[in-house]
């Protein structure tokens, strides 16, 4: 190394990230050193998963199967709710995309705009998935007759929707993956509408303007993009396989 690099990093701090070797501050390099463990976390979670249902392949219930319920919609359509979600998901990590663009710009007028239509496709993802939820614990309207062991021996009874004990339409382990690995992608999503949320009052202030800066869009941006690119796994991993 030189030592007009050794005196360039310096110059900037522990902490600036300098100019050498990669020019990235430390707020992003910490950024990507959380979504990398997050990312372990995800696999693990995806990968027992893909085990237990590899294990019980001609018991575990088939999701196109499972959640076929739309909004104001009496038939069955197989996924489709789940697909609409996406497609919002995916959209908003467009508008992010386009906030980060304004950023490096420094143009504050699209930055809000921009920013604001992500909190707002935020806020429907997890409203979606909320609804989802709903009709997954309530079940349908006739049930599933199921045996179960009571009293020292086995009876038929009817079981509705789903729980962490319970699940109508098949294993109960079922529903436990689903609640742990569509809750915990859900509250990342919460958690990313909250951190929009306050960086957009922000960007209202103008306190980014003043900074001569919009680097914090950027960093909020890789969390909201790792947000939707862990969903798509999810939707392949939990729906389509």
């Amino acid at each position: 190394m030189s030592s007009h690099a050794v005196a360039e990093q310096d110059s900037g701090g522990a902490w600036s990230g300098g100019k050498s070797p990669f020019g990235v501050s430390y707020g992003k390099v910490f950024m990507w050193f959380f979504l990398v463990s997050d990312a372990l976390t995800f696999s693990g979670l995806l990968c027992a998963y893909a085990f237990m249902r590899h294990k019980h392949p001609e018991v575990w219930p088939n999701p196109a199967d499972v959640f076929t319920h739309f909004p104001f919609y009496e038939g069955h359509i197989p996924l489709a709710y789940v697909g609409l979600m996406t497609l919002i998901l995916i959209m908003s990590s467009v508008t992010m995309v386009l906030a980060v663009e304004a950023g490096h710009r420094n143009d504050k007028k699209k930055v809000t705009i921009w920013l604001f239509l992500t909190i707002i496709g935020g806020a429907m993802f997890v409203g979606s998935q909320a609804w989802e939820w709903w009709h997954f614990i309530v079940g349908t309207e006739h049930g599933a007759m199921r045996s179960v062991f009571v009293d020292g021996h086995w009876t038929q009874e009817i079981r509705k929707g789903a729980n962490m004990t319970v699940n109508e339409y098949g294993l109960p382990v079922f529903a436990n993956f689903f609640f742990f690995i569509t809750g915990f992608h859900g509250f990342h999503v919460f958690s990313g509408v909250i951190i929009n949320l306050v960086i957009f009052i922000n960007v209202v202030r103008g306190t980014y303007e003043r900074r001569g800066h919009y680097e914090m869009i950027e960093k909020v941006g890789l969390y909201w993009h790792f947000v939707d690119l862990v969903w798509v796994f999810v939707f392949t991993f939990f729906y389509l396989l």
